[in-house]
């Protein structure tokens, strides 16, 4: 079924694509806290792989799952799978790096969605609560 196909698009791409942004936007802000001889150089290459290649791949993954997300409820679609699950952890960081959630408001449903499921709330519970930091 084409749900099914979805299904296993999205558990992967969670990882093999939407992650790939957020970990080089991770590893780049690292390098602008070189010693302090190299500081402005790094500085000055973390400035320009962020504005030439992280931002935008960040903008075109996060326009990509809006528009995806107009369509179902949920990734794989209507109903709630590991795929949601998967992908919650990119959105969470992608809501992170601010300005994305406030322009994407299909993310920030599906985010809302997923934190007011009751095993998200029992998880919370259990294991205290979820925080991210910005990077």
């Amino acid at each position: 079924s084409s749900e099914a196909l979805r299904y296993t698009y999205w558990l992967h791409y969670a990882e093999g694509s939407a992650m790939t942004p957020v970990l080089l936007k991770l590893i780049f802000s690292k390098v602008e806290k070189a010693p302090l001889l190299i500081r402005p150089i790094a500085k000055a290459i973390s400035g320009q792989v962020h504005s030439m290649l992280i931002n935008p791949q960040l903008k075109v993954h996060a326009d990509y799952m809006e528009s995806e997300l107009s369509k179902n409820t949920w990734f794989a679609g209507s109903m709630f799978t590991a795929a949601d699950i998967q992908m919650s952890f990119p959105v969470e960081a992608f809501a992170a790096r601010g300005g994305v959630i406030q322009t994407h408001p299909k993310l920030a449903g599906f985010l809302n969605a997923i934190h007011s499921r009751p095993a998200y709330q029992r998880a919370l519970a259990k294991g205290g609560p979820f925080t991210l930091g910005s990077f």
